[in-house]
């Protein structure tokens, strides 16, 4: 038990940072977006049966390679065509820079729905599961793995192909990009899974792509935005866990291991796309939000006011019920809690199996003295949610009361 779980763990990683690379080199030589993810599926399938057995190869990324090149020669040992570019497959050591970014815009073609684009790279590129992405999504894991099936079908059928566009393509081709990376770095910054809190290497993963696309994309300000917005987020990381792994909220964090250089060059970052380009996006506007948070010494220093204009800005820009869910809370510190419940009210239907809007409906309640009330929006999010740190939080506040 304890190989497979040791050699399961070294599979996942291996997978999240070399799935969208053995993609990408399979799909450049077959021409076969679906015939390329079967073939990395199989490799991965064969490798949870044999690495207990055998142990983790020295090379586990060269070793799914092997075992996928081998699959396809069988596989489509009767095409001749296919299998001469299977011959020809080389895996690269090191992979060209972009691979998994043409992948990433293959995925994300204007002919796909952009649920079907964000989930199919999420999947695809990236190797998160489908019960992941439906987190990430807050919908059924079956409608995430239909909208996966009928993308790679409409890939395959529509010819779509594996390469990074042209520069009149990149705008409309850009949004969807930003939101397959944007979803990538929050499945790791709190986990919708009960096996762990966070993933440091999902996060490491999403801050390489959103700095390779920021640098694909110098004249972007959104691309330069969302990489300020995730190092901005990443900054205070060594503050978000206790020694127990429990999650520590922003107003008790301890400010004094937050990375100030880091909030100093993405602020810097953030600032100088603004004065740039003059053109304000959703990931501009969160980023600046969360600079705001950064850069109050203590919790009580917060500029709510300030945030509140941005929230406001930001739902012009980008309306979602979270971003609501995210203002009311700003403007519970801002206006108090009567002013924030009856913005929150709205929001219950929309956000009904979202395990934060029931968290923030719990403290506003109690601060309003309904204490009977608070404990069963915190019982609901605590049916609602997955991640092992926010169960703790919400365990600790239902022991309260």
């Amino acid at each position: 038990m304890v190989n497979e779980q040791a050699s399961a763990a070294v599979l996942a990683r291996v997978v999240r940072e070399h799935a969208g690379r053995l993609a990408a080199s399979l799909v450049s030589l077959l021409g076969d977006f679906s015939a390329a993810e079967d073939l990395v599926q199989d490799a991965v399938e064969t490798a949870l049966r044999r690495w207990p057995v055998e142990g983790v190869p020295e090379r586990p990324d060269a070793w799914l390679f092997t075992v996928a090149r081998r699959r396809g020669l069988d596989v489509l040992r009767r095409e001749s065509n296919y299998r001469a570019k299977l011959a020809q497959v080389i895996w690269p050591d090191p992979a060209p820079q972009d691979d998994r970014l043409r992948l990433i815009f293959t995925c994300c073609h204007p002919a796909l729905s952009r649920s079907a684009q964000i989930a199919l790279t999420l999947r695809v590129v990236c190797g998160l599961s489908t019960a992941q992405i439906a987190a990430a999504f807050l919908v059924p894991e079956a409608t995430v793995a239909q909208r996966i099936t009928r993308a790679k079908r409409k890939i395959g059928e529509a010819g779509i192909p594996y390469r990074i566009p042209a520069d009149e393509e990149l705008p409309q081709r850009l949004g969807e990009v930003l939101a397959v990376i944007y979803l990538l770095f929050n499945e790791g910054y709190l986990s919708s899974t009960p096996e762990r809190t966070h993933a440091r290497d999902l996060m490491d993963d999403a801050e390489w792509l959103a700095a390779l696309l920021a640098n694909l994309m110098p004249k972007e300000p959104e691309a330069s935005g969302l990489l300020a917005l995730i190092r901005l987020h990443r900054a205070r990381g060594a503050a978000r866990f206790d020694a127990e792994s429990h999650l520590v909220l922003l107003a008790d964090q301890d400010r004094s291991l937050w990375d100030r250089q880091a909030i100093e060059e993405a602020t810097a970052l953030l600032t100088r796309t603004a004065r740039t380009y003059h053109r304000p996006g959703p990931y501009q506007v969160q980023a600046a939000i969360v600079a705001c948070h950064a850069e109050a010494e203590r919790f009580a220093d917060t500029d709510w006011p300030q945030i509140l204009v941005l929230y406001d800005m930001l739902l012009y820009l980008a309306p979602s019920p979270v971003a609501r869910l995210h203002r009311a809370i700003a403007l519970h510190y801002a206006q108090g809690a009567e002013t924030a419940l009856a913005e929150l009210k709205e929001l219950g239907q929309t956000l009904e199996r979202y395990p934060l809007f029931h968290a923030t409906l719990a403290e506003l309640l109690r601060d309003l003295g309904r204490r009977d009330e608070a404990r069963r929006a915190d019982e609901r999010a605590l049916e609602l949610t997955a991640n092992p740190a926010q169960q703790a939080l919400l365990e600790e506040r239902l022991s309260w009361t």
